[in-house]
């Protein structure tokens, strides 16, 4: 995050709200910027799978805190780190409520899934440490030891059967979400 232009290589994360008719949602995905080195190419993956591997879990009575132990697990086996620094959270006509959603392993995350909660999950995974810093403008979070960090993030609500992920692409499927395909977050 700086003032330069973007270059080929480079991957570029960005994070969207909608606030709507008094409602928030909020989405975020990171992008590949051309041809990238295979550490990127992997950070983006991870990140995919890591957001991926949670939304079957979606569902009344799942609690709350085992996303984050397969969050964990997914982006270990991968080399990467979870940020522990940020989670994902309830949303609705308040931008950021409860619940809080950790993303790392043997949180301590209250609360179980019921039908229509509705909140985010959105992991920010980095290539080796997980600290993080905040930069003075209180939005811009950076990787502590200078590496690549990349996020996806959803808004999903429970359903009486499983989810509905509120922020699908148009035309895909709203009760999973998509295969990752790198080309489709390649620009």
């Amino acid at each position: 995050p700086d003032c330069r232009p973007v270059q080929e290589g480079d991957i570029v994360n960005l994070d969207i709200s909608v606030f709507k008719d008094g409602y928030h949602s909020d989405l975020n995905e990171t992008f590949m910027i051309g041809k990238c080195d295979e550490a990127a190419e992997n950070l983006v993956r991870t990140a995919y799978e890591s957001l991926a591997v949670v939304v079957p879990q979606i569902m009344p009575g799942t609690l709350y805190r085992e996303l984050g132990n397969d969050i964990s697990r997914t982006a270990h086996k991968a080399g990467c780190a979870v940020t522990r620094t940020y989670s994902g959270h309830g949303i609705g006509k308040d931008f950021h409520g409860l619940p809080n959603v950790s993303h790392v392993a043997r949180n301590k995350t209250i609360g179980i899934m019921r039908e229509s909660h509705i909140f985010t999950v959105e992991p920010m995974i980095n290539e080796k440490g997980w600290q993080d810093n905040l930069w003075p403008d209180n939005w811009t979070a950076v990787t502590r030891d200078g590496r690549r960090s990349a996020q996806f993030e959803h808004t999903f609500m429970v359903t009486e059967t499983g989810v509905e992920i509120l922020t699908a692409r148009p035309g895909t499927s709203r009760t999973e979400i998509m295969p990752y395909d790198p080309e489709v977050f390649r620009r």
